[in-house]
């Protein structure tokens, strides 16, 4: 069978996802569309570690590794508040929105990222930045747009967009169409 391609990753609140799109949409009507390959709402998660191509047969082994992971934490909340980009609001590549999290979200994608290299994973080499990726600056964006897409998102205030509770962790499938990625959950688990 084809590989598949998996991350591990927390999910948001429904009530969380419609205050995001409530709160970014003159954002989003600003940039438009040309210039930013927009995340459906409802696409929007934290991931705690892209793991890439994936064997089916791998998958066991994956949710055994997430159920050990979430069982060594305790549920907690997450504030989500403001908005950024990476690398730099000069040179916006992705449009975020920022996650104020107690160490526990720290401790799960370590957790996670250290049980995902035992299985062989490739270790992740960049720190971990906990964020919700709002919108990426498509390929091909002349300069002069960039700068424009950098200055608009300066100029906005995102204040709180609510507190989320994060009670489990989950297995996803992505697939790559045309028009963007559709996600499929695999596997979810409770963390303590």
């Amino acid at each position: 069978m084809n590989p598949i391609r998996a991350f591990i990753a927390i999910d948001l609140p429904q009530p969380i996802q419609e205050s995001i799109e409530k709160q970014t949409q003159r954002l989003r009507q600003s940039l438009g569309n040309d210039a930013i390959r927009w995340v459906p709402v409802h696409n929007i998660h934290i991931t705690l570690k892209f793991l890439g191509k994936t064997a089916d047969s791998h998958l066991d082994f994956l949710k055994q590794m997430l159920t050990r992971s979430a069982q060594s934490i305790t549920q907690f909340d997450l504030q989500i508040s403001g908005i950024g980009s990476f690398p730099t609001s000069k040179r916006p590549r992705v449009i975020w929105i920022g996650i104020h999290a107690p160490a526990g979200l720290t401790s799960l994608q370590k957790q996670v990222e250290e049980n995902a290299t035992r299985l062989g994973y490739e270790k992740e080499e960049r720190p971990f930045s906990p964020h919700l990726t709002l919108g990426r600056v498509r390929q091909g964006t002349t300069p002069k747009e960039v700068q424009k897409i950098g200055e608009v998102i300066n100029s906005i205030q995102l204040g709180k967009i609510g507190t989320a509770r994060v009670d489990s962790i989950h297995l996803y499938k992505s697939d790559l169409h045309s028009d963007g990625s559709v996600y499929t959950k695999l596997f979810s688990t409770p963390l303590r």
